[in-house]
């Protein structure tokens, strides 16, 4: 499996990165212009809020304005790694026929089912975050009640009480989250809606939990470490001397230096960031969709339906077949 994931993203990261790149590009040049408006909304009360203690009329602007960024920011980074998400299988889907793709089939197709990928993470998230917090509310209800009771005694085993149901109710939130865990590459592959697409992911998944859940750890453990690695030389970067001095500030800075300090410091973090995510957006699902497409030869005799599908005349969309090994 991950060795099929590597091999094709080296045959197709051109659309792969390009769609990625110009996505969470687009979001993070979103996000900056949300920042430049938040930062001007409370720009004439920004010393006030840095030095001395502002009150509460002062604060409102600022509450206001992150907390529009915030949202802004969700939205915006969910619609992006839904369209990424969504663009894996498209990509993967021709990849297992052996046939090329063009950037701009990869975004029509990914775009057409980027709402039942939203619906399908949410649904899956939705379900495997229910037991957890159900228990996780129980535990402080009780708490909450037996606080207004005055036994403050009995508070105690009721933390360890909730500790030790964490532990048991952790692994049926895992559970669920593998069981539906090929739901979104089902949404591409097969054109399904979200809840017909968890149905069909629980059907692959069972009788081969274990290899999926082990499979799919791997391929996020290893993805998490290589982008932690793409991200090290630009921390590292970041100590050079001469880039952070904090001697060039004064005693009392005001706000505008301490931007303009920590400027440089901000957008290498941002730049490391952005390539790092180009990887973990991309492998993980990859590896997920070689998944789905593996427990399918297995179970439903894709082989043929693979081979028929590859010798179909190639539409004008995809580009020019890739040329004769010589």
């Amino acid at each position: 499996m991950l060795s099929g994931a590597f091999s094709t993203l080296g045959r197709y990261w051109k659309p792969l990165t390009g769609v990625a790149l110009t996505l969470f590009g687009a979001a993070a040049l979103v996000m900056i212009v949300a920042l430049v408006v938040a930062g001007s909304a409370v720009a004439t009360h920004w010393d006030e809020l840095t030095t001395g203690s502002p009150d509460a009329a002062q604060l409102v602007p600022l509450g206001v304005a992150f907390g529009v960024l915030m949202i802004i920011g969700v939205i915006v980074y969910l619609l992006a790694s839904a369209v990424v998400q969504a663009a894996v299988p498209v990509v993967l889907q021709e990849a297992v026929l052996g046939r090329p793709i063009r950037f701009g089939a990869v975004w029509s197709r990914a775009w057409s089912r980027v709402w039942s990928i939203i619906g399908t993470v949410f649904l899956t998230g939705l379900i495997a975050v229910i037991p957890m917090a159900l228990f996780m509310t129980a535990i402080a209800g009780l708490t909450i009640y037996t606080v207004s009771l005055g036994d403050e005694d009995g508070v105690v085993p009721l933390i360890a009480a909730g500790v030790i149901g964490t532990l048991l109710v952790a692994p049926v939130a895992v559970w669920l989250w593998v069981r539906f865990s090929l739901a979104p590459t089902v949404v591409v592959f097969e054109n399904q809606r979200p809840v017909a697409a968890l149905r069909r992911s629980a059907q692959l998944v069972r009788n081969s939990w274990w290899r999926v859940f082990g499979v799919g750890l791997v391929a996020y453990a290893l993805a998490s470490m290589i982008g932690y690695m793409i991200q090290m030389p630009f921390q590292m970067a970041g100590l050079l001397p001469g880039l952070f001095d904090p001697a060039d500030v004064d005693a009392d800075p005001s706000g505008g230096e301490i931007v303009a300090l920590f400027g440089g410091l901000v957008l290498l973090s941002f730049v490391s960031q952005l390539i790092a995510q180009l990887f973990t957006a991309v492998f993980p699902p990859l590896v997920i969709g070689l998944l789905y497409v593996d427990r399918r030869m297995r179970t439903e005799n894709l082989g043929p339906v693979l081979a028929e599908a590859a010798a179909q005349p190639l539409p004008e969309q995809y580009g020019p077949p890739p040329p004769a090994p010589a």
